[in-house]
C-alpha cells in the first residue's frame, strides 16, 4: 500500500470502520490497522453468547441486545492509548454516541453499499460465521446513514481497500493540516 500512517503527524488515532454486514469492514478495517501500526478490535469477537445464536437464527438485534456490546467496544477502544481501529456496525446515531463517549476523538469510516450488493457478499461468505443472510435487510432498516456527522468519512465499499485505505490517510492528513 502506498499510504504511510506510521509517524505522521496526526499523532494518535481511534477508528471505527462501520457499516451494515457484508460491507467489508474487516478487510478495511484489517488493512489500515497494518498501514496505521495500530491493533485491530473486530467488534464481532465481542459479541456475547446470546447474541450469536440470535443472530445465527436470523433474529435481528435490537438496541437492548448491543448495550452491553457497545459499553464493552468503547471500552477495549479506550484502553489503547495510542489508538486502535475496531470493527463495528454502528449503525445507529445512538450506538456511534455510545463509542463517542469512551473515546470522544473518534473517527468513522462508513461503507457505503446497496442491499443487493450486501446480501450477494454475504451469501458468499464461507466457514462459519456466524450472521444469517436473512437479517441484511434488517439492518439497512436499522442503518440511520452517518454522512454528514462531524468525524465521518463515507467510502463506497465496492472499491479497492488499498485505494480506500488512501481516501482515509488523505482525509487523516486534513483533519491533522
Amino acid at each position: 500500500m502506498t499510504a504511510n500512517f506510521k509517524n505522521d503527524a496526526a499523532g494518535a488515532t481511534w477508528w471505527v470502520v462501520m457499516g451494515v454486514s457484508g460491507c467489508g469492514k474487516s478487510s478495511l478495517g484489517s488493512a489500515m490497522a497494518q498501514e496505521m501500526g495500530l491493533p485491530l478490535i473486530e467488534g464481532d469477537d465481542f459479541h456475547p453468547p446470546a447474541n450469536i445464536e440470535k443472530m445465527h437464527n436470523g433474529i435481528a438485534l435490537d438496541d437492548a441486545d448491543r448495550a452491553g456490546w457497545l459499553h464493552a467496544l468503547g471500552i477495549a477502544l479506550a484502553a489503547h492509548e495510542q489508538g486502535a481501529v475496531l470493527t463495528c456496525s454502528a449503525l445507529k446515531r445512538a450506538y456511534r454516541d455510545t463509542l463517542r463517549a469512551a473515546v470522544p476523538q473518534l473517527r468513522f469510516v462508513f461503507m457505503e453499499i446497496s442491499p443487493a450488493q450486501a446480501l450477494a457478499r454475504v451469501e458468499q461468505r464461507k466457514g462459519s460465521h456466524f450472521f444469517s443472510s436473512s437479517l441484511v435487510d434488517s439492518q439497512f432498516a436499522t442503518l440511520q446513514d452517518p454522512t454528514g456527522e462531524a468525524g465521518v468519512l463515507p467510502v463506497p465499499a465496492a472499491e479497492p481497500v488499498t485505494d480506500l485505505v488512501r481516501r482515509v490517510h488523505a482525509w487523516r492528513m486534513s483533519l491533522a493540516a
